[in-house]
C-alpha cells in the first residue's frame, strides 16, 4: 500500500526514467543526423574523386605485384581483380584478400573482443569501456574518475572515421559519442596515451614492414584561417594524384579537439611559418607524414606485435601500437597496442619519406606460395617507391 512518502519516490523515479529516455532519444537522433551529413559529404565530387585515386592506386598495386610474380590479372567489376598463377587463382579488392578467413576479420573487427584477446596473453592495451549512449552516464563518472584525456570511437570502425581523441569532460563525450554512433551503435572509449603511432606489418607471423605514421599538419602563411589552409591542402592532394594520399582531410571532432589543444580554431588565422596539426588522428595524413621505422625497433616491440597477430588468429595484420621509444619494451615507455588491423592499408608501406615496401607482391607470393622475381630491387626488399619522387599526375 502506498503512503504519503512513497509516492514521492515513484513519481521522481518515474520522472528519472523519462528523462533518462529522453536525452537517450536526443543523442539517438543527433547521431542520425550526422550519419546523414557524413553521407552527403561522401557523395561530393572531390570525396568521389579521391575514391577513385584509392581505387586506381590499389589496382596499379597488384598489377605490378602480379607481373612479379608471372601471374594474369582480370577486372571482373567493383574494383574487384581476379588473379591467376597457373591452375591457382585469387581475388582482391583494394587492401581486401581472401589471405584470412571472415571469422578472423570479425575477431579483428571488435575491439573489445581483441583488448580482452590480447590482455589474455600479458600484452598491454589501454584502459578502455564498451558502451552504447543509453550508457552516457556511467561512462561520464568512468572518464571522470581518471583525469587524463580519452578517445570515443566505434567498436567496429576502420579508417579513423567517428574517432574523437582529448575527450576530457561529460560535453567533449556528449559531443565524440555522438559523432561515433553515426557510424554504429556500440561505441568504446579508451585511454588516450602519449606517444607515436607505429605501424608494424606481419605477414604469416613475420615483420614485413613498421611505417611511423604521423598527424596530418599544414604550415600558416599568416594570411589564411585554418578552415582555409585545410581546403588548399585537400586541393593540393587531389592535384598530386593518388600517390601523395589516401583521402582528403575531413573537418570533424577530432579536428576541432585538436586545435583547441593549440589555443586555434577553423577560423583562427596563425602566423606565418606555424605548423598547425590538424589531426590527432593519423588516417587522413599523406606520404610526407609517413616514415620507415622497421630500424628503429626493439625486440621486445617486433615480438609483441606478432603475439597480438597470432592472439588475433591473423595472417596478415598491422599492429599500431603508441609508444614514446620503440628502441625499449612497451611497459618501459608506458605504451601499448591500439589495434589489430586485418585489412590493413597499404599506401603508407608504398609511399612515405624514404624507402617504400611493395605490401602486395609479398601478400600475393604467400597466398599462391610462389618466390617473387628478381627485379633491379631483388626479390624481396622493400624499396619500390621513394616520397622524393612524388611527381604531380596530369
Amino acid at each position: 500500500m502506498e503512503n504519503n512518502f512513497t509516492r514521492p519516490r515513484i513519481l521522481l523515479s518515474e520522472m528519472l526514467m523519462s528523462l533518462r529516455f529522453c536525452r537517450t532519444f536526443m543523442l539517438k537522433l543527433l547521431s542520425v543526423a550526422a550519419r546523414a551529413r557524413n553521407w552527403y559529404r561522401g557523395r561530393q565530387a572531390d570525396n568521389c574523386r579521391a575514391e577513385e585515386y584509392r581505387a586506381g592506386f590499389y589496382a596499379e598495386a597488384w598489377r605490378d605485384a602480379a607481373a612479379r610474380l608471372g601471374a594474369s590479372v582480370e577486372l571482373l567489376g567493383n574494383d574487384i581483380l581476379e588473379i591467376r598463377s597457373g591452375r591457382a587463382y585469387t581475388r582482391v579488392r583494394q587492401n581486401t584478400t581472401a589471405i584470412d578467413d571472415p571469422v578472423t576479420l570479425a575477431v579483428a573487427g571488435n575491439k573489445s573482443l581483441v583488448y580482452r584477446l590480447l590482455a589474455n596473453r600479458g600484452l598491454r592495451v589501454p584502459n578502455h569501456l564498451a558502451f552504447t549512449l543509453k550508457d552516457m552516464a556511467q561512462v561520464a563518472s568512468f572518464i571522470a574518475r581518471s583525469g587524463s584525456e580519452w578517445v570515443v570511437k566505434p567498436v567496429h570502425g576502420a579508417g579513423g572515421r567517428g574517432v574523437t581523441t582529448g575527450v576530457t569532460n561529460s560535453f567533449d563525450l556528449f559531443r565524440a559519442a555522438v559523432a561515433a554512433a553515426a557510424y554504429e551503435p556500440t561505441l568504446v572509449v579508451e585511454q588516450q596515451i602519449e606517444g607515436n603511432l607505429y605501424r608494424l606489418l606481419y605477414l604469416e607471423g613475420e615483420l614485413v614492414d613498421a611505417v611511423l605514421r604521423k598527424s596530418p599538419v599544414v604550415v600558416a602563411d599568416g594570411r589564411s584561417s585554418v578552415r582555409q589552409l585545410i581546403r588548399r591542402e585537400n586541393c593540393a592532394r587531389l592535384e598530386a594524384g593518388r600517390k601523395f594520399a589516401q583521402s582528403l582531410l575531413s573537418i570533424d571532432m577530432d579536428v576541432r579537439r585538436t586545435l583547441a589543444k593549440q589555443r586555434l580554431s577553423l577560423s583562427s588565422v596563425p602566423k606565418e611559418g606555424t605548423v598547425v596539426t590538424l589531426k590527432t588522428v593519423i588516417n587522413e595524413n599523406s606520404a610526407a607524414d609517413n616514415f620507415p621505422a622497421t630500424g628503429l625497433l626493439c625486440r621486445s616491440i617486433i615480438e609483441d606485435g606478432a603475439a597480438a597477430a597470432n592472439a588475433v588468429g591473423a595472417r596478415l595484420a598491422a599492429v599500431d601500437m603508441v609508444t614514446r621509444d620503440p628502441a625499449v619494451s612497451l611497459a618501459q615507455s608506458d605504451g601499448v597496442i591500439l589495434e589489430v588491423n586485418t585489412t590493413p592499408g597499404y599506401h603508407c608501406h608504398y609511399y612515405r619519406q624514404g624507402e617504400g615496401c611493395p605490401v602486395a607482391v609479398h601478400v600475393l607470393s604467400s597466398i599462391f606460395g610462389a618466390p617473387v622475381k628478381r627485379g633491379p630491387q631483388g626479390p624481396q626488399e622493400c624499396v619500390m617507391f621513394q616520397c622524393g619522387s612524388l611527381d604531380r599526375e596530369d
